[in-house]
């Protein structure tokens, strides 16, 4: 697959047409190289389709939605080997399925995508690090609760460390404004004025954007990781959250372990109903993940109880009556019910026609229905 990996567009670069083998950087590149933007994810060595028929959060997100809401036509091998193109009107229950729970109904091997013509000037976001103090944590928390989220704007919060050698902990928020500078600083006012230690931030072109999470992307290691949707930044949980950290970091060859959560603007997005697609948290306001990393199996049982104790702290204040996880921020334990919601029954209908054998039960196995 992946030598698939090639991204077109038309005259227009109204569109795109991304091979299913092709990495999110590789997209970026083509689409910024086209003066174009496409919808993707944040990690630059994922794929994309990876991240896409999972629901796909991106940077632009508060502009044009969600990834599933990009897609035009997609390019499928079904269970019993058959070559499909699926799109509204052709398979439109495959269309629904493939769009939130596509890992469970085929290989996408190729799929047309719309894409938004944009000239390299204008091309650019203000975005970077704000680094805090560990006592900065519950005005840091309030202020991204508080922050009113535009369409351009989006806002991440990592706990995380310095690195070697002394891997301290700190707080570090990268806001995102796709505009100028001034503009970005005017929208993030309310964090900028909590005086972080350090501000790394900068107006940087479109393939730049996801450069910063490359550590994300080194491979070896243990990294196993525990996700939940909430509706709530909770100061006190997150306190909570922090003392699990700091205590899980005492334990040798864990300082590479983060905790995040995201946030985007959900005005647009939520516009589309959600009855359109299988993806179920258009109502989901922040996602987090816990990524316990480290390279000693002996200390599996630690991170597996750390990763644990952070995820049920993000539920204890959730605002949700049943848990909730973004599909792909979840570990591995979770019921259908917690990653795919009220869309459980229909997928299991729809498994039944496409995939009867369960041929597609690596991830998150949805059962045809008997």
């Amino acid at each position: 697959m992946r030598g698939l990996n090639k991204t077109t567009f038309n005259a227009a670069r109204t569109q795109a047409r991304i091979q299913g083998g092709a990495l999110i950087e590789e997209v970026i590149a083509q689409a910024y190289a086209n003066n174009a933007q496409v919808i993707t994810g944040n990690c630059n060595c994922v794929g994309n389709f990876g991240a896409a028929l999972g629901g796909g959060y991106g940077n632009l997100m508060g502009l044009y939605g969600f990834s599933v809401d990009n897609i035009i036509s997609m390019d499928v091998v079904l269970a019993n080997g058959t070559a499909v193109t699926v799109t509204a009107n052709q398979y439109p229950d495959l269309w629904w399925a493939l769009r939130g729970a596509g890992h469970n109904f085929g290989v996408v091997t190729g799929a047309v995508m719309k894409s938004y013509p944009t000239p390299k000037a204008k091309n650019m976001a203000w975005t970077g690090g704000l680094y805090y103090t560990e006592d900065r944590i519950e005005g840091v928390v309030q202020a991204i609760q508080d922050l009113v989220l535009k369409e351009p704007m989006n806002v991440f919060i990592y706990y995380t460390t310095s690195g070697p050698p002394t891997f301290n902990a700190t707080v570090l928020v990268t806001p995102f404004y796709f505009g100028t500078e001034a503009d970005g600083r005017k929208a993030f006012q309310s964090l900028l004025a909590l005086k972080p230690y350090k501000d790394s931030t900068a107006h940087i072109p479109y393939d730049q954007w996801n450069t910063a999470a490359n550590a994300f992307c080194i491979k070896g290691g243990r990294k196993p990781t525990y996700g939940a949707g909430f509706g709530k930044m909770d100061p006190a949980t997150w306190r909570a959250i922090w003392n699990a950290y700091v205590d899980f970091l005492k334990l040798p060859g864990t300082g590479y372990s983060t905790i995040l959560t995201e946030c985007y603007s959900l005005t647009y997005a939520q516009s589309i109903m959600k009855s359109t697609s299988s993806f179920a948290n258009r109502d989901v306001r922040f996602n987090g993940a816990v990524i316990p990393n480290y390279q000693d199996p002996n200390l599996d049982l630690e991170a597996e109880a750390f990763g644990s104790k952070v995820r049920a702290l993000w539920r204890s204040t959730d605002t949700f009556t049943s848990n909730r996880t973004y599909v792909n921020f979840a570990f591995g334990d979770e019921p259908n019910d917690v990653v795919f919601d009220t869309s459980t029954p229909r997928l299991k209908q729809i498994k039944q026609q496409y995939d009867p054998q369960n041929v597609f039960n690596q991830y998150f196995d949805i059962q045809p229905a008997r």
